[in-house]
C-alpha cells in the first residue's frame, strides 16, 4: 500500500485532524499524484456534516484537486511523469453502460465512483484530496493546461465544470441572455464562462455589495433580488438561469423571470426539498431542469476552453490547519470566491493521538 498524510474528520461535527491513509499500490493502468492544491467545495461541508446522507468515518474530502504525476503504471498511456493533472468529482465508473460510453460518466446507470466517501471497485474506501498523494485510473485524470496555474486551476474541477456543462448543454452564447443566480464559489465560474462563451449576463444575488465583483467578473448586469421590484422588472426576461446556490429558493419566482421556451437549471443542492406550482412551467412552456458536473471528455473541454480564455478561479489559499475556519467562513459567504489549500503546508503538521 501507498501511504499518504492527509486532513480528516474522524465523526459528525468533529474537526479536521492530521492522519495517515492508504492508497492502492499502483496498478498497470493507475497513475500516482503528488497532490499540491485542493479547492474547498460547499459540497464538502455537506459530506462533513453528514447533511446529505450518513457518512462513515474518517472523512478525507476533496474534489478539486490539481497536482503533478508522481509515477505511473506499465501500460498508462495518456500521462506520464511530471505531467500537471486534476482530478475532479469521480475516480471511476463502469466504463461500460450507455452513458459511460457516451463520455457521460457522472451519469454512469451502474454508479460512478467518486472520489471520496465511496468504496471502490478494490474494495477500498476512496479519500479524497485533502491530502498529499492519490493514486487514480488513467481514464480519470484531467491535463491541466500550461495557461493554467494549479492553485486557481483546482476549483475548476468541480465548479468550473458543473457550470461549464450547463451552460454547454443549454447553448449559453451569442444572443441568450443567461442569468446566475448566487455569486459564490459556483456562481463566480459561471460568471466568468457564460461572458467568454458570448452570452449576456445578469447575476440575480441576495448581496447588493457584489455587484462590483459581479460586472468586473463579466456580467452585463447585476440585481439585487431583496428589492421587491425585482422579479417584477426582470419577468420573461432569460432564456437560461443557472441556480448555484445551495440553499432553498422560491421557484416559482425564478421561473417568472423565463422568456417563452426558457430552462432554470439548478446546480446547487441544497439539502431540502423545493417545490414549485405547475402554472410556473405551462404559462411559457418553462423547464426546470438539473446538472450535476460533467463527464471526463467535457471536463477536458472546459480546462482547455478556461486555457484559451486565461480564466481560473478566483481563489484565497490557505493552510492545511485552517480548513475548520475556511469552512465557517464559506457557510458566512467570507470568501472571495473559493478556498484552495496549499498541501505543501501539511508536511508541518503533526499526526493526531
Amino acid at each position: 500500500m501507498i501511504t499518504a498524510k492527509a486532513r480528516a474528520v474522524f465523526g459528525l461535527n468533529e474537526p479536521f485532524k492530521t492522519t495517515t491513509i492508504e492508497r492502492r499500490d499502483l496498478g498497470p493502468k493507475d497513475v500516482l499524484i503528488d497532490i499540491k492544491y485542493c479547492g474547498i467545495c460547499h459540497s464538502d461541508i455537506h459530506h462533513v456534516r453528514g447533511e446529505w446522507r450518513k457518512e462513515t468515518y474518517p472523512l478525507v474530502p476533496g474534489h478539486e484537486i490539481a497536482g503533478m504525476v508522481a509515477a505511473v503504471g506499465s501500460e498508462v498511456t495518456k500521462h506520464k511523469v511530471g505531467d500537471r493533472v486534476g482530478v475532479g468529482c469521480m475516480v471511476d465508473s463502469c466504463g461500460e453502460c450507455e452513458n459511460c460510453k457516451k463520455g457521460q460518466e457522472q451519469y454512469c446507470l451502474k454508479g460512478s465512483t467518486m472520489t471520496y466517501g465511496a468504496t471502490d471497485r478494490y474494495g477500498m474506501t476512496t479519500y479524497g484530496g485533502y491530502s498529499t498523494q492519490v493514486v487514480v485510473t488513467e481514464g480519470f485524470v484531467l491535463k491541466i493546461p500550461e495557461g493554467l496555474k494549479l492553485d486557481s486551476a483546482a476549483p475548476l474541477l468541480c465548479a468550473g465544470i458543473t457550470t461549464y456543462s450547463p451552460l454547454r448543454h443549454w447553448g449559453a452564447g451569442p444572443g441568450k441572455r443567461v442569468a446566475v443566480v448566487g455569486l459564490g464559489g459556483l456562481g463566480h465560474m459561471a460568471v466568468k464562462l457564460a461572458h467568454a462563451m458570448g452570452a449576456e449576463v445578469t447575476v440575480l444575488s441576495h448581496s447588493a455589495g457584489k455587484q462590483d465583483d459581479a460586472l468586473r467578473l463579466g456580467a452585463d448586469h447585476f440585481q439585487a433580488t431583496g428589492d421587491p421590484e425585482a422579479f417584477k422588472n426582470l419577468a420573461k426576461s432569460f432564456d437560461l438561469i443557472v441556480n448555484t446556490v445551495s440553499a432553498k429558493v422560491d421557484l416559482d419566482a425564478y421561473l417568472s423571470l423565463l422568456a417563452l421556451d426558457g430552462t432554470m437549471v439548478n446546480v446547487g443542492a441544497p439539502g431540502e426539498s423545493m417545490s414549485l406550482n405547475a402554472f410556473s412551467l405551462i404559462n411559457g412552456r418553462r423547464s426546470f431542469a438539473g446538472s450535476v458536473i460533467g463527464g471526463i471528455p467535457e471536463t477536458q473541454e472546459m480546462l482547455d476552453f478556461c486555457a484559451a480564455h486565461g480564466l481560473g478561479a478566483d481563489i484565497e489559499v490557505i493552510a492545511a490547519d485552517k480548513i475548520d475556519e475556511a469552512y465557517a467562513r464559506v457557510l458566512k459567504s467570507d470568501v472571495r470566491y473559493r478556498f484552495v489549500i496549499d498541501i505543501a503546508t501539511m508536511a508541518g503538521l503533526e499526526e493526531a493521538e
